[in-house]
C-alpha cells in the first residue's frame, strides 16, 4: 500500500523575502512529498506564495497568531493535512522545510520515509544543528529539553517544531490536546505519550540547522557574515526577552501534563 505523507507548513513572511527560495525549492519539496498544504498568514503577499502555488500546494489564508499563540495555526496546519487526505504528515515551518531541501534534500527524503513507522516521531537537531542558532535560542531551548527529559524519561531536542504525526495521532491530537500556545512543542509528544497508545520516536537532524539567516542576505553580508549577524541579535534585550517568554510557555505545557 502506498503511505501519502503530506508536507504541513505554517508561513509568514509579510515582506515576501522567501519568495526567491520557493521559486528555486518549491519542486524539490514536491518531489519528495505527495502533497503540500500551508497555513499562511494573511499578512504573507500572493506574491510569495506563488511558486507554492505553481505546485499544487493548498493554501490556507489566516490572521497571524503571534509567536505566542503558534499553536493554533499549527493546529490549523494539522487539519489541512488530514484534509488532503494524508496517511502521515511531516509538519513543519515552511521557512525550515525550504532551507531543509535546499541544503541537505537527501536527509529530508530519507527522514520522510521514517515516518510510517511510527506515529509521532520528533525531528530535532544534531549538536552542530542546535548550536547553529543564536545563543539567545540555543539556551533557552536548552532549558525547554531539560524539563521535558525530566518529565518524559526521554532527551530529545522538542524544540524545532517539526514531527512527523500518524493520521490517527494527528487526529487524537485535534480532538483531546487542545493547546493553542507555541507550547505544543511539549504538549503534543507528552499528550500522546501519556495514552500510552502510540508508537513515538526521535531523530536528529543537520537540516533542521539555523535557517532564519535565508530571509536576510545583504543584512547579513553587511554584518560581516552570520556569526556577526547573530551576535548582533544575542546582543538585544528584547530577543532574550521573547526566548524566555516562549520558554515560560513551554515549560508550563511540560507542568500541565506531569502525571499526578
Amino acid at each position: 500500500m502506498t503511505i501519502y505523507i503530506t508536507l504541513a507548513c505554517t508561513h509568514h513572511d509579510p515582506e515576501g523575502r522567501l519568495r526567491n527560495q520557493a521559486e528555486r525549492i518549491a519542486p524539490v519539496l514536491q518531489r519528495i512529498f505527495y502533497g503540500i498544504v500551508v497555513r499562511a498568514t494573511d499578512r504573507t503577499p500572493d506574491d510569495a506564495l506563488l511558486p507554492l502555488m505553481q505546485t499544487g500546494a493548498h493554501i490556507h489564508r489566516a490572521p497571524s497568531c503571534g509567536h505566542l499563540r503558534l499553536g493554533r495555526a499549527r493546529r490549523e496546519a494539522l487539519r489541512l493535512g488530514l484534509e488532503a487526505g494524508a496517511h502521515h504528515v511531516l509538519f513543519c515551518d515552511l521557512d525550515r522545510a525550504l532551507h531543509w531541501a535546499e541544503y541537505y534534500p537527501a536527509e529530508l527524503a530519507s527522514v520522510a520515509s521514517l515516518i510510517p513507522a511510527y506515529d509521532f516521531l520528533i525531528l530535532g537537531r544534531t549538536p552542530r544543528a542546535f548550536d547553529s542558532h543564536p545563543r539567545a535560542q540555543c539556551d533557552t531551548e536548552a532549558i525547554v529539553n531539560r524539563v521535558f527529559a525530566q518529565v518524559s524519561g526521554q532527551e530529545w531536542d522538542i524544540t524545532a517544531a517539526a514531527r512527523g504525526i500518524s493520521r490517527r495521532a494527528a487526529t487524537d491530537i485535534l480532538d483531546a490536546c487542545p493547546d493553542e500556545t507555541i507550547g505544543t512543542d511539549v504538549s503534543w509528544p507528552l499528550f500522546l505519550q501519556r495514552t500510552g497508545l502510540y508508537a513515538i520516536g526521535a531523530v536528529e537532524t543537520e537540516g533542521l540547522e539555523y535557517e532564519t539567516a535565508d530571509r536576510f542576505p545583504e543584512e547579513v553580508a553587511a554584518a560581516g557574515g552570520i556569526d556577526a549577524w547573530k551576535a548582533r541579535i544575542d546582543a538585544d534585550p528584547r530577543e532574550w526577552a521573547l526566548r524566555l517568554e516562549i520558554a515560560r510557555i513551554e515549560v508550563e505545557a511540560a507542568v500541565a501534563h506531569m502525571s499526578l
